[in-house]
């Protein structure tokens, strides 16, 4: 069934951010929705099938809403609502109508942005992280696992929640040798810790990271660093974590203190380590998964938010296996 709707935007200082530059959000979601858009003015004009008109509306008042509180929209904020409203929708579907899944009205501020999620599954992971001291999060790469954990790591220390920030992955060599590498060791294993340090610098001033990591309030280390200390009042994160050994995993989880949190990460799909060695991260949720106040998130392929050509490829990867 077919239907018009005309929808009207009252700020037109605002509708550029809203249709996108030459109408490029517009058109994402013509494109998406099988939909035409007219606009006149500060009205848009809705033609279509009944449902996605109202999908559509539905996302465009969401974008409006972020727009005035100053929130940067665009393409990925799109495909997010659209996420959103397909679980909402699947829900429905599935408890034939009693629950209803919210969409995501949760973000974080950090010095240089505003981070929301853009899937169920980040949402769930990032409440998890707000109210739990020890989170996991498993799942293929490009689904935020870092990023967000970066994202609420430093907004609680913005906030003062807590005094350090601690940032690790184990230093192993994914195809190539350590030992090769110039420079001194802080050289050599830097560029593993790289996405670490890109997710800090979208968040902070450049002068004010490098400030707190040479006063010491964020450390960035290689995971051996963390053997023999007591993390207490910091956030703890551990990124690349299937390539932890059982012993490795076992010594960072004790290093939990007093008013701290931790995160763990990892993809169970692309461990580096030797195939006779198992992974500590498989290890710890197969003996932690269900334990109280431990909570656990499954990122899924549908979650991966990277340049649509990766989905593809993780979905091609799976096939093959």
């Amino acid at each position: 069934m077919s239907s018009t709707q005309t929808i009207e935007f009252r700020k037109n200082d605002l509708l550029p951010l809203l249709f996108g530059e030459h109408n490029a959000h517009l058109n994402y979601l013509e494109e998406k929705l099988g939909i035409q858009i007219a606009d006149r003015g500060n009205q848009l004009t809705l033609s279509g099938d009944d449902l996605s008109v109202k999908t559509a509306e539905n996302i465009l008042n969401t974008l409006w809403q972020k727009i005035e509180k100053k929130h940067e929209v665009g393409t990925a904020e799109i495909d997010a609502e659209l996420r959103f409203l397909q679980n909402e929708k699947q829900g429905k579907k599935e408890t034939n109508g009693k629950a209803k899944m919210s969409k995501s009205d949760l973000t974080i501020k950090t010095k240089k942005k505003t981070i929301a999620p853009r899937s169920p599954n980040q949402k769930a992971y990032m409440e998890a992280i707000l109210n739990h001291e020890m989170v996991f999060g498993l799942g293929p790469a490009g689904t935020g696992k870092t990023y967000l954990a970066v994202a609420v790591a430093v907004s609680m220390f913005l906030e003062g929640k807590v005094e350090r920030l601690i940032f690790a992955r184990p230093a192993v060599e994914a195809g190539e040798r350590l030992g090769f590498l110039p420079g001194d060791m802080k050289d050599k294993v830097d560029p593993y810790l790289r996405p670490i340090y890109d997710a800090l610098h979208d968040m902070m001033p450049y002068d004010f990271m490098m400030k707190k990591i040479e006063d010491g309030d964020i450390e960035i280390a290689p995971l051996a660093f963390m053997r023999g200390r007591t993390l207490s009042n910091a956030f703890v994160i551990l990124d690349e974590a299937q390539n932890t050994t059982k012993t490795q995993m076992k010594m960072i989880l004790t290093r939990l203190g007093e008013s701290s949190r931790m995160v763990i990460n990892g993809d169970l799909s692309q461990t580096d380590l030797p195939v006779a060695v198992k992974s500590g991260l498989r290890d710890a949720s197969e003996l932690l998964e269900g334990v109280d106040d431990i909570k656990f998130i499954h990122f899924k392929k549908d979650d991966v938010i990277r340049h649509k050509l990766v989905s593809k490829i993780v979905n091609a990867y799976d096939k093959q296996q």
